[in-house]
């Protein structure tokens, strides 16, 4: 297992299209992938490969999100995540 801390940038968040290209490239691994954000009152664990799951964490920009990945290709899957965010999820 295998995780990382990066901070979103793009000034929506994960709204639906930066959220379905987090997504989409997830599921491009075996791995198994999760996005944990801590607030004051929770914690929230999304699935990475699910739109509704990613969008029901409700992840606003300047949120610090820990990507964690857990199979056979967790190194390189976390390597091309926290870079898909660092870029701005494509905006």
């Amino acid at each position: 297992m295998v995780s990382d801390k990066v901070i979103i940038k793009n000034p929506t968040g994960l709204h639906l299209r930066p959220a379905g290209l987090f997504c989409k490239t997830a599921m491009q691994f075996g791995s198994k992938i999760t996005v944990h954000k801590r607030t004051r009152h929770e914690d929230v664990t999304a699935n990475a490969k699910s739109v509704l799951s990613v969008l029901g964490a409700c992840i606003k920009s300047g949120d610090e999100i820990e990507i964690v990945c857990e199979g056979s290709d967790e190194e390189q899957a976390l390597q091309v995540m926290t870079q898909l965010v660092r870029d701005g999820l494509g905006e």
